[in-house]
């Protein structure tokens, strides 16, 4: 496996060049970048794209030796405001067009919630939302086969693609090789139906694990009821699923870490690389 980091998760926001420096320092390669998460100094409001400011992107990160393999552009595409969720697709198309340029693997988004400040709301998982989904889709994958680059679409347990079934729906009606999927395990769990997180895990990998490109990593717990999120390895999360149909299915795919910090980074890697070391056929 290749190891990575979501930029935000590694410091705190500062000016472009200074985040690479950063990055750099850590000995990390790969990241996933959110610019308005990470960036300081430089306005990525939509409108503000142009082919010197992308180029001028891409010469530091080429300086600093970091390649994004996720672009974030995390809208919510189901939101039920059309004007609202026109100024999303908006967005993450000029994300699309920055992508070419810097060469990032893909431009990434959750499924979002049926709601304008994505609450939580039942309409979200009927036909009605999941068909307003496809419809943001379809307009944000148009351009993407256009100028050549990928969209990645992240499942999430509260989200309009909440389970590995829907999101197979989702990849037939879409129908198109710049569509793949960020598969983050724990984000497939909620509180119900955590105990049967192998089950889930494996049952993504059998329905469309020829889609999975790239994956994020974390860990869980129950608090009070609630599932919340930990650092890898202290929570209840079962990691050899994941890491068994990676090195049998996905191996060279790149693990994206969340939930760790520049202080745990290297370690919470050695942890993940022995079980998957340890991992043989059966």
């Amino acid at each position: 496996m290749g190891f990575g980091m979501r930029g935000h998760d590694l410091c705190s926001k500062r000016s472009f060049e200074d985040f690479c420096k950063a990055v750099n320092e850590m000995g990390i390669t790969d990241i996933q970048l959110a610019f308005k998460k990470s960036i300081t100094d430089i306005s990525f409001d939509t409108g503000i794209y142009s082919p010197g400011l992308a180029h001028y992107l891409r010469r530091t990160l080429d300086k600093y030796g970091i390649h994004i393999v996720i672009l974030g552009c995390y809208i919510n595409p189901t939101n039920p405001i059309e004007e609202k969720r026109q100024a999303e697709v908006k967005r993450f198309i000029e994300h699309l067009k920055y992508a070419k340029i810097l060469g990032a693997d893909m431009v990434g988004t959750e499924t979002g919630r049926f709601d304008p400040k994505l609450k939580h709301n039942p309409a979200t998982y009927t036909e009605t939302g999941y068909q307003l989904f496809l419809k943001t889709m379809r307009e944000i994958v148009d351009a993407a086969e256009k100028l050549g680059v990928t969209v990645g679409v992240e499942g999430v347990s509260t989200h309009t693609l909440y389970c590995p079934e829907i999101m197979l729906r989702f990849l037939r009606d879409i129908n198109s090789p710049n569509v793949e999927v960020i598969l983050d395990p724990v984000n497939l769990l909620d509180n119900k139906n955590y105990k049967n997180q192998d089950k889930i895990i494996n049952r993504a990998f059998e329905l469309y694990s020829d889609k999975i490109s790239v994956m994020h990593i974390k860990d869980f717990k129950i608090v009070d009821g609630e599932l919340k999120f930990e650092h890898i390895g202290d929570g209840l999360f079962n990691y050899e699923p994941t890491l068994r149909n990676l090195k049998f299915k996905k191996p060279g795919i790149t693990m994206l870490l969340e939930n760790s910090n520049a202080e745990r980074y290297h370690s919470d890697c050695e942890y993940l690389q022995k079980i998957y070391d340890e991992i043989t056929e059966e």
